[in-house]
């Protein structure tokens, strides 16, 4: 049999970039009916979000690689929140250069350029908390191998990989 590989760099931030563009239409969709008691539960994004969410989720990864070991999970959401506040803001202002940001936080008290606002700190802090503990720790246990189960559960050897969970 042969050997499960990790899944690539490539294939990580695809599932990263999946997750955030759906939590993202979630989001807004609980916002509008929370907000305007819209029971169409109608949620927006923007394409853009694919490139966000899924970029940085991955840096996210790699801090969550170098901090497991080294500081208190609180301690790294509260980095993971700071990181979003600054690729928020990055991203917000390259993408607003081409009239392209989609979102904008100008209405929100604690808003910074209309770019960031502080009022999303907590709701930041505990999707970073999801992010870490279910999202980065289960895509990091996903592995790619050679063979697959037929609809009568018995394996099939074939030449191409094929995706599958590592069970521990």
């Amino acid at each position: 049999m042969v050997a499960a590989e990790p899944l690539s760099i490539v294939s990580r931030w695809y599932l990263y970039a999946i997750h955030g563009y759906f939590c993202e239409i979630m989001f807004t969709a609980a916002w509008e009916f929370v907000v305007h008691c819209n029971w169409k539960l109608t949620g927006v994004t923007s394409v853009w979000a694919l490139f966000i969410y899924g970029t940085s989720i991955l840096v996210m990864e790699n801090m969550y690689l170098v901090l497991r070991d080294r500081c208190h999970i609180m301690l790294r959401c509260v980095l993971y929140t700071l990181w979003t506040f600054v690729w928020e803001f990055s991203t917000g202002y390259v993408l607003r250069h081409f009239n392209a940001c989609p979102w904008d936080y100008s209405s929100f008290d604690y808003n910074f350029m209309g770019l960031v606002t502080l009022e999303y700190a907590v709701p930041w802090f505990f999707a970073s908390l999801i992010v870490e503990k279910v999202i980065v720790r289960t895509t990091l246990c996903l592995r790619f191998d050679g063979t697959t189960v037929d609809p009568t559960g018995s394996a099939l050897s074939i030449s191409s990989k094929h995706f599958r969970s590592k069970v521990e």
